[in-house]
């Protein structure tokens, strides 16, 4: 078994659960208050998903507007970044037109990522439980294929190729390929950073290394494969975070039916409990808002300056968002939860080692805020705040 290394560094949607009431340490008042909210924003996410009166929908939101601002108790923080949501998706269908990124803000971007990284075992967690389900699948293989749907900016791929040196022999030289997707709206300038600063890290660990960029259209192609095997000894493995596929506006079962055509040794799959598809547009979007504010709710307990906080939800949490009510309105129609879609598509899950287990386990002592904790659930291993679901990670096979 090879183990990776340390880096430094359902209930009702519409109504807010008694058990979440008594961990949080809300009070009746402040119970109203969020009741108060969750009621309005569903009731304009109703009508931005029927079409049928914008203006109506608009006129709730200018209320919120009275109640809500990013400088508050992190549920009225996350409300806030969905009412925002909405108003530019209603921007956005009224007047036919995509919000355009700003260029500029990547190195914003990158700095909230980092702070992010920093005070919150979230990444780490994900990136190291991930990578150590992979490596032990993967063992006896040197030439290994990352299809990745989400690379972000490398993280998880440095650390993967930390570990694969370590354990190559003297006769062969590990080798490394990453495909990525990308939409043409992602941002090139990103993935270009992301993809200098892996082939600098695969030359300093002495490992053979390939990176291709492919566009998601590709995957509505029938004809379209990756390209053929190096060689026999190469072996596939697939990275797909459940929020990529809101984020790319694709329906799931295309993605499904790709991934098993490649025929790849391990899926891992990262879920932040946004990802609710059998929930109609409007309770999805109550249920995405608890889990941002859970979210919140331990940064806080990370006691950031506001500056760095602001930083991290203006350019992290918000714009993540954003892409989690444009994606579910793109498809609105109520389908199978994710995992099982993947169950009836003849994926099945793999359990996480005991090692894995105790690594995350170890990630979460490390983190200086206390109220983290780990928990099994069936084969997946979860990342709990105050008891309260933050991500979980879970492994799958063909």
């Amino acid at each position: 078994m090879h183990k990776t290394p340390f880096l430094d560094s359902p209930p009702n949607p519409l109504q807010l659960p008694s058990s979440i009431k008594k961990m949080s340490g809300i009070d009746e008042l402040d119970h109203h208050h969020h009741q108060g909210i969750i009621d309005q924003l569903f009731k304009a996410a109703e009508m931005v998903q029927s079409g049928n009166n914008p203006l109506l929908a608009q006129s709730i939101l200018a209320r919120l507007n009275h109640q809500l601002s990013p400088i508050g108790k992190p549920f009225d923080r996350a409300a806030f970044y969905f009412k925002e949501a909405l108003q530019l998706l209603i921007h956005s269908v009224v007047n036919n037109m995509n919000p355009i990124a700003s260029p500029f803000s990547l190195i914003f971007k990158i700095g909230a990522y980092k702070s992010f990284s920093e005070v919150s075992p979230l990444v780490q967690f994900t990136n190291f439980t991930c990578n150590q389900a992979l490596l032990e699948v993967l063992d006896g293989f040197d030439q290994v294929h990352i299809v990745d749907f989400d690379i972000r900016y490398g993280d998880q791929w440095a650390s993967f190729m930390q570990e694969l040196a370590l354990r190559s022999n003297n006769n062969r030289t590990p080798s490394l390929k990453i495909t990525t997707f990308a939409s043409p709206t992602n941002d090139h300038i990103e993935l270009g950073l992301t993809r200098d600063n892996l082939i600098q890290f695969a030359s300093e660990m002495n490992i053979g290394f390939d990176f291709e960029v492919v566009n998601i259209d590709v995957l509505a192609s029938v004809s379209w494969s990756l390209p053929f095997r190096a060689s026999d000894n190469e072996v596939i493995a697939v990275n797909l975070p459940i929020s990529t596929v809101s984020n790319y506006q694709i329906p799931l079962p295309l993605v499904i039916r790709f991934i098993k055509n490649l025929s790849p040794k391990i899926v891992v799959s990262v879920d932040r409990g946004c990802e609710r598809t059998d929930l109609p547009f409007p309770s999805h979007l109550i249920h995405a808002l608890q889990s941002v504010s859970n979210l919140l709710e331990s940064l806080d307990a990370a006691n950031m300056t506001p500056d760095s906080l602001q930083k991290i939800e203006r350019f992290l949490i918000q714009p993540g968002v954003e892409k989690i009510i444009t994606g579910r309105f793109s498809f609105p129609e109520k389908t199978q939860h994710w995992r099982s879609q993947f169950v009836s598509s003849g994926f099945s899950p793999l359990t996480f080692s005991n090692f894995a287990e105790s690594q995350a386990l170890c990630v979460i002592k490390r983190t200086p805020i206390r109220g983290f904790h780990v928990e099994r659930r069936q084969s997946a291993l979860v990342l709990c705040w105050q008891h309260r679901e933050l991500v979980s990670a879970s492994a799958w096979r063909c």
